[in-house]
């Protein structure tokens, strides 16, 4: 069996570790020793001080490494600031963004490899081999493909500047990828696709991060025909719960493309495959199980779950929640 799940970086990496150990955990389900590929976000990713940084990528190395920091909840283990403060002083880097020293050594490594002629999927293939992760990292796309952000003033931003200098504040009038018409997906997601019997949304946010893989010329496509037949059924996780974002701030990424901040909405959003849509079957909190019914009204098989993913055990759970829905939705 093989699984592939579409990911940002701080949840989706914990719901990708939740993943591979639902199936490490399994005895007699159907994903007992399945292989896990991961098509991870690239819009977030940009060039600061003459490096290539690769936050969502980056968090999901480390995470399944056991290399995060889980009291940050990003960054490595362990970690210094003294190359950081010294960038900052040259005026080299801007002070409200700070890479630890251990962190910076993947950043050179990765910028030194892309100057050599290598591919961000090459790159994402070298920097995995180092530790055992149990999953393959894809990048959504080997074209760079930087999210920026279009204020309602005209402001034009990188995202990295409106989501960690100005927490989100600013009103935005859209999100732009630049490149985006010219991209691809990466030859391992499409090759994981291809193979899939399951293809999984982590609860990410479903606009700059899921809505960014999503965006990619052919990426819709491939994930509706996943699978050796086209018979992968695709399963969302919803990223709000009781009104509100898990992490991070999309409520203000969701309000910019008019989508509210309810599970029931964010369903709607990705849509019901048999409308047109993405999804199989989406997965909500239990404090939302108000809204099960109108969704399956809809047409959405909608499940309420516990969503937080407060240790491995939760996450795991959770996971193979999502895979049973999954099973109820293999086509032959």
């Amino acid at each position: 069996m093989r699984i592939v799940v579409l990911s940002g970086g701080v949840g989706g990496s914990r719901f990708v570790r939740g993943v591979r150990e639902a199936i490490h955990r399994a005895t007699d389900e159907p994903w007992a020793g399945a292989a896990l590929d991961v098509i991870v976000n690239t819009g977030d990713d940009w060039w600061l001080a003459g490096l290539r940084i690769a936050p969502d990528h980056d968090s999901l190395l480390y995470t399944l490494s056991a290399q995060n920091d889980e009291a940050r909840g990003w960054g490595r283990v362990g970690e210094s600031e003294r190359v950081s403060s010294e960038l900052h002083a040259y005026g080299v880097a801007p002070e409200w963004f700070t890479l630890g020293d251990l962190d910076l050594g993947t950043h050179i490594a990765r910028s030194a490899w892309l100057r050599a002629g290598e591919t961000p999927s090459e790159v994402a293939r070298r920097l995995g081999a180092r530790w055992p992760l149990g999953a393959t990292l894809h990048p959504a796309t080997d074209t760079e493909v930087d999210t920026h952000v279009v204020t309602t003033n005209g402001e034009r931003l990188h995202f990295q500047e409106w989501w960690t200098r100005h927490r989100a504040s600013l009103p935005v009038e859209r999100f732009e990828q630049n490149n985006i018409a010219d991209a691809a997906p990466s030859p391992g997601a499409l090759s994981a696709l291809a193979a899939a019997d399951v293809v999984l949304l982590a609860p990410s946010n479903p606009v700059v991060s899921i809505g960014t893989v999503l965006a990619v010329p052919g990426m819709r496509d491939a994930v509706l025909s996943a699978g050796p037949s086209g018979s992968a059924p695709v399963v969302g996780v919803s990223p709000i719960i009781a009104g509100a974002a898990v992490r991070g701030m999309a409520d203000a990424c969701l309000t910019a493309i008019g989508v509210d901040t309810d599970a029931a909405a964010v369903g709607r959003h990705y849509g019901a495959r048999g409308s047109g849509g993405l999804l199989d079957a989406w997965l909500i909190g239990e404090e939302d199980a108000a809204l099960v019914n109108g969704l399956i009204a809809d047409g959405l098989d909608t499940r309420a779950v516990p969503l937080w993913m407060r240790d491995l055990d939760t996450s795991a759970a959770l996971a193979a929640a999502a895979l049973a829905a999954a099973g109820e939705h293999a086509r032959a």
